[in-house]
């Protein structure tokens, strides 16, 4: 089958930075078996080609970015036709995506997975802040042929649109971030904590600094290392600061998987303070590590809690310290939770996406009355 595939970006041509790792895994495994095409929308500044993960990478660049992705998508069809169009994202992916099928009348699918349903405006964030942006992600939404979504409430809020959804995870590479059994922490060393986010409004730090903080006034002994690029100029780390916390607290910066890993795999927790998600990401990978998650009821944890995270309200300083304190006094819980998310993480792994998502391609294509490859 021919496929193109549209992304914001996470395709970089390096394969390690700049990069989402999950789809990269789901990249190397539609190329085992389909000819894929990536239009990443702005990867790079300029234009320009790469292979990737067994893909052919065609990144569009800045300026004017939508129409030059449509016609680029156009363009490749007419030399070699696709016989369906798949956004991972919708907003400017599921735009283009769903104008290539209609244009090119093939089918488009369109993947959910940041902030196109959310308006949140005291952050200035979200698809649905303006009415053009709810017009739009409206439209996008009905012209595709078929929407799915990483997560339940995800799906829910899609269903609350009167979009019918289906669950696909972007799973873990099981061979690139193999499972590890959960490990039973030390009662008489200092709790570790691993928070994997970039630094920006939407994960807010703010909160989690300030859950840390409350920890320390409880008595708890942790440590907190961050993860993830700084887009927020050093305020997160004046923060730390301010609140005391310097010694508590580590700012890695981005890391590559290879060395991310590593601090996974000394954590007991993974913490998530984001405002919105429609997964994350780091909850599978870290559930296949061994490590359960406390965070805000957003994607993932909210759908797993409580059997296999714990989930408290978003923007809750005070109740995210509380669980986080109480996960670490129940040892037994702990790891009776981190088994339990491994199991549901290992069984949405990424052969499981791959398969998800081939299903839908042969219904779609299928449905369309084409034949794989057949010429409009």
């Amino acid at each position: 089958m021919r496929v193109a595939l549209v992304v914001p970006g996470g395709v970089d041509r390096t394969g390690e930075y700049r990069v989402i790792p999950a789809l990269l895994a789901l990249l190397s495994r539609l190329a085992r078996a389909h000819d894929v095409d990536v239009f990443a929308l702005a990867q790079e500044a300029q234009a320009g080609e790469w292979p990737l993960a067994g893909a052919h990478i065609h990144n569009i660049g800045l300026h004017h970015t939508r129409i030059r992705a449509l016609r680029a998508i156009m363009a490749r069809h007419s030399l070699l036709p696709f016989d369906l169009v798949h956004a991972i994202w919708s907003g400017s992916c599921g735009l283009v995506a769903v104008a290539a099928g209609a244009l090119l009348r093939i089918p488009s699918l369109v993947h959910v997975a940041g902030g196109e349903l959310v308006a949140l405006p005291e952050i200035d964030y979200g698809g649905r802040l303006t009415w053009r942006g709810r017009v739009g992600e409206q439209i996008t939404l009905r012209m595709a042929s078929a929407v799915t979504a990483a997560s339940a409430p995800t799906i829910a809020a899609l269903a609350a649109l009167g979009v019918s959804a289906q669950r696909v995870p972007l799973g873990v590479d099981l061979g690139v971030w193999p499972p590890r059994e959960p490990v039973p922490r030390d009662p008489g060393k200092s709790a570790r904590l691993i928070h994997v986010a970039s630094l920006n409004r939407v994960k807010d730090q703010t909160t989690l600094l300030r859950a840390l903080a409350v920890l320390t006034q409880m008595g708890v002994e942790c440590h907190l290392d961050i993860v993830g690029e700084d887009t927020l100029a050093g305020e997160i780390q004046a923060l730390a600061r301010e609140l005391g916390l310097s010694d508590r607290v580590a700012f890695h910066g981005f890391l590559p998987q290879r060395l991310l890993r590593p601090l996974v795999e000394i954590a007991h927790l993974l913490v998530v303070s984001s405002r919105h998600e429609t997964g994350p990401l780091v909850t599978l990978e870290a559930a296949v590590a061994g490590v359960p998650t406390v965070g805000t009821s957003v994607g993932h944890i909210a759908e797993w809690a409580p059997h296999a995270a714990v989930a408290v309200p978003v923007g809750e300083a005070v109740a995210l310290a509380e669980a986080i304190g109480s996960l670490l006094a129940d040892e037994e819980l702990r790891l009776a939770i981190a088994r339990e998310a491994q199991r549901r993480a290992i069984l949405d792994d990424a052969d499981h996406t791959v398969q998800r998502v081939e299903t839908i391609y042969a219904s779609l294509v299928g449905s369309s009355g084409r034949q794989h490859g057949e010429p409009q």
